[in-house]
């Protein structure tokens, strides 16, 4: 009989051709497949809350994976660990109930964009941040202008990529908020769901807003128009983080759902 488990688990995205596992290429699920295997070789594949694009990060990836026989949380967290690459680690681990599907079961999730800015790039920032070359600064005011028209339940056909196969292009923003940091900031875009690259097209429509070669007035027009080629362009991977899931309260995973989340 396999035994249920959810893990919470982080990862520096650059190396990684993504999260789904690939017969060719270097992925997150993979990896941990290949980990589990070590413990059981017979172990089914590892199942996500969500994928991630080849180069974007996690911070609290939520997976379930499955035992062949019942194992103390930390003991398994630290045997995964032991068979991972420094570039991915397990956070947390915990029993899971029969039934519970991460992906299923995930009802927001919290995306960070990561920016800096500036005439000169950090080093000690390379593939951990996007950052925008230019002597004059970023307007944050018209970005957040711009980001209060995408909040709420609309179709985001605009701001979803051709390869995007979700049955359904409706989504709900809960909030998109702006922390500044000096000349780092990010862009937090907290949902119930998120199309194929959805959250890169919006941080990159929002960008060229704050530069000025989009107005902000317009992101009405994009909604209404569903047409991809109305946005602005897709920003890089190397500035999106997975941040943050949360679930139906009934399965018992993770942390409670924030009333402002409006789930």
């Amino acid at each position: 009989m396999a035994h249920p488990y959810f893990l919470v688990l982080a990862y520096a995205g650059a190396a990684f051709h993504g999260w789904q596992v690939q017969s060719a290429h270097r992925s997150v699920q993979g990896e941990l497949w290949s980990a589990i295997r070590k413990l059981w070789i017979d172990a089914p594949m590892p199942q996500g809350a969500g994928r991630t694009d080849a180069g974007v990060h996690a911070k609290e990836q939520g997976v379930l994976l499955w035992t062949q026989k019942r194992w103390d949380a930390y003991r398994l967290l630290a045997a995964l660990n032991a068979h991972l690459s420094p570039d991915v680690r397990v956070r947390a681990v915990q029993e899971a109930p029969y039934g519970f599907f991460p992906r299923h079961h995930a009802v927001a999730k919290r995306y960070v964009y990561r920016l800096d800015e500036g005439p000169s790039a950090n080093p000690f920032l390379e593939s951990r941040r996007w950052h925008l070359y230019g002597a004059a600064p970023i307007d944050r005011e018209a970005m957040l202008n711009a980001a209060s028209g995408l909040i709420g339940t609309h179709d985001f056909s605009t701001f979803r990529c051709k390869e995007c196969s979700a049955p359904t292009p409706v989504r709900t923003i809960f909030d998109i908020r702006l922390e500044s940091m000096g000349t780092e900031f990010n862009l937090v875009f907290e949902g119930d769901r998120f199309l194929m690259h959805q959250v890169r097209i919006m941080t990159g429509t929002l960008i060229e807003i704050g530069r000025g070669k989009i107005k902000s007035e317009r992101v009405s027009e994009m909604l209404n128009s569903k047409n991809r080629k109305l946005a602005g362009p897709t920003a890089p991977p190397e500035g999106l983080y997975l941040e943050k899931i949360w679930y139906s309260p009934e399965w018992g995973i993770g942390e409670a759902i924030p009333s402002t989340l409006g789930a």
